[in-house]
């Protein structure tokens, strides 16, 4: 069933976590409209460069991922840079995330079939909490999907110069980014800001990864590098590059349409489905 404005029928709840570096964060649980029952978990962080983004530009999307999967999409509504900077984010929704194995059954949760996807900056946390999971030993993901992610403050990959202007995100705007989230080098070093860094032996063990990129990106470069080194750390991995498309092209709404946008989704619904089953 959809909605007159074509997005699959969904049920929400908002609920405040306690927890974090702030002290709560606002989470909204989608859910397929009538499912009922303990459900799988697929929690999401967003993109829009650490500054921008929340329930409602990702609405569709998150309104895909849940009727596609059959899972609960459990999303952060993280606070915002520049007021909140790194790796503020990066602990509210590990915060979440605790809270879906801790607490999730209270909301019909499963936090025992739990997966982590993201967009962008979204990926760039999404991958990161998996690495913090690795470290806490108290979280278990079952997979990762990463759409187009962020994971090196640099700059330089060759994507960065062939795109930098004219394709929608351009090579100074996630400068920019970068600096409301932070202008410190030494934290732009970290795994948790930058996951490219992070050696072949802390990669190793990671859940398994779908990671998509985008012809006409930026991103795309890095996002492929980082694919490679979590296949070298022996991370199952499937990466797939969509051509002639680019950023942001799962998120925007006009963009929703397309080949290559119907593809990727299905693809990601695919791979989480199948990590998600018992």
């Amino acid at each position: 069933m959809t909605s007159r404005g074509g997005e699959p029928e969904v049920d929400e709840t908002w609920i405040t976590v306690e927890g974090g570096p702030t002290g709560s964060v606002p989470v909204r649980i989608v859910r397929p409209q009538g499912a009922t029952g303990v459900l799988p978990v697929v929690l999401y962080t967003h993109g829009a460069g650490w500054v921008f983004g929340d329930a409602h530009t990702h609405d569709r999307l998150v309104r895909d991922l849940a009727v596609g999967t059959g899972a609960a999409v459990v999303f952060p509504e993280y606070d915002r840079a520049p007021e909140a900077q790194y790796p503020t984010q990066n602990g509210q929704s590990y915060a979440v995330a605790q809270w879906v194995v801790q607490h999730g059954a209270e909301q019909q949760l499963d936090g025992s079939r739990l997966v982590v996807a993201g967009d962008s900056v979204g990926g760039n946390m999404a991958t990161v909490l998996t690495l913090m999971a690795k470290e806490r030993g108290d979280i278990t993901f079952r997979a990762q999907a990463l759409f187009y992610p962020v994971t090196n403050a640099a700059f330089d990959a060759g994507s960065y110069d062939e795109f930098a202007e004219g394709y929608f995100l351009a090579r100074d705007g996630m400068r920019w980014f970068w600096d409301q989230y932070t202008t410190s080098e030494e934290d732009r070093a970290q795994i948790t800001a930058s996951p490219l860094r992070a050696t072949e032996e802390q990669l190793a063990g990671l859940p398994q990864a779908l990671v998509i990129t985008g012809e006409a990106d930026v991103l795309r470069d890095e996002g492929e590098a980082y694919a490679a080194k979590l296949r070298r750390a022996g991370v199952p991995v499937t990466a797939v590059r969509y051509q002639g498309i680019i950023h942001d092209f799962v998120m925007v709404n006009s963009m929703h349409d397309t080949h290559a946008a119907k593809a990727a989704i299905a693809q990601a619904v695919a791979f989480l489905s199948a990590a998600l089953s018992d």
